[in-house]
């Protein structure tokens, strides 16, 4: 990327690299050090046309909420209902992210006319997290 002077580097972080969540320190500790990593590489790369990113998606209708959901009945004593519930309710709009909706933010990351975005972490959460 830096010899051909254009590259788009999109990392996949979290709204828990955002802000923090109980239960899952580690995580959350991990996907700070992302978004550490992509405001500093950003800051490397700036002058020579290589943009870096990172997109933090919310509870996202994946197979990974399932294990948030167990992890939260696990440790608290709640209901499946009641732990998934508590996750929509953090989402303004009172839903799940949609999985394609992660991947459409991170393609206009690496489109034309998104030269000036670098250095961001962009938040898909329904207004989880402004």
């Amino acid at each position: 990327m830096l010899d051909t002077g254009w590259g788009r580097i999109v990392n996949i972080a979290s709204t828990a690299g955002l802000t923090g969540y109980s239960y899952v320190s580690a995580y959350c500790a991990a996907k700070h050090g992302v978004i550490g990593l992509t405001r500093a590489l950003a800051l490397e790369v700036a002058a020579r046309g290589v943009t870096v990113n990172a997109v933090c998606p919310g509870y996202t209708d994946t197979g990974m909420l399932n294990q948030a959901v167990a992890n939260i009945v696990a440790r608290t004593g709640r209901t499946p209902e009641q732990a998934r519930a508590e996750l929509l309710g953090r989402n303004p709009q009172r839903r799940l992210v949609q999985p394609d909706e992660v991947a459409n933010a991170v393609a206009w990351l690496c489109l034309p006319g998104s030269e000036a975005i670098t250095g961001q972490a962009i938040a898909v959460a329904g207004g989880e997290v402004m």
